[in-house]
């Protein structure tokens, strides 16, 4: 699975929500602030042992975060600040809410290995970008073929951190315990898949 390759047929599905936000005249990096926002509450949300309450904010928070790429890509407001600004906001999102996660419903160990993999399966891209040389755009956006390498990236992270939270809230096949377990060995995988993709198409001297 890799929902981020299918971003151009899934964004049908939730592209007239960003409209709404066009016509309301806000702008693409206030919607990003509301999204941080809403995933640090996740966060609390989760130290508090509130897991529902906690997916629900963290739902929240991705939907904001699809909603500020179509405002700024419809209304051509898209800046090379606020591209750098998305994968802040996504990173500090991410990194909080696993570990709090983590220090709530883990051990240490495994709380360092989920933030800083989920860290390196991101931020391998613009390293890839700087190295290689990806910098194409269109409407704002990078288009590389790590796109659609690694099949458990951000998108599939967060749909199953929310899904082992209602399993959490339900007391059911052993929660976010049990969840988080998965969920960063999915994460390390879907690294090392991108790791080797690199290494097999990029392994040799430079010119």
């Amino acid at each position: 699975m890799n929902l981020t390759s299918k971003r151009k047929s899934l964004k049908k599905l939730y592209e007239p929500f960003g409209l709404l936000f066009i016509k309301a005249h806000i702008t693409p990096n206030v919607i990003t602030l509301i999204s941080v926002g809403m995933g640090l509450l996740a966060a609390f949300a989760y130290y508090k042992e509130k897991p529902l309450t906690a997916a629900l904010f963290l739902f929240l928070s991705g939907f904001f975060d699809l909603m500020d790429g179509i405002v700024a890509r419809e209304t051509e407001k898209s800046s090379k600040f606020g591209a750098v600004f998305d994968w802040i906001a996504d990173k500090f999102v991410d990194g909080f809410v696993l570990f709090f996660i983590g220090i709530t419903y883990s051990t240490p160990v495994l709380t360092a290995l989920a933030v800083v993999v989920n860290m390196l399966h991101t931020f391998i891209k613009p390293v890839a970008y700087a190295e290689i040389g990806f910098s194409d755009r269109k409407k704002g956006k990078i288009e590389d073929p790590l796109e659609g390498v690694g099949f458990f990236g951000r998108p599939e992270t967060m749909l199953a951190v929310i899904l082992f939270s209602v399993l959490e809230h339900f007391k059911l096949l052993g929660g976010l315990e049990t969840g988080f377990i998965i969920i960063t060995a999915l994460m390390t995988l879907s690294l090392f898949q991108r790791i080797i993709y690199l290494y097999r198409k990029y392994n040799k001297d430079y010119d």
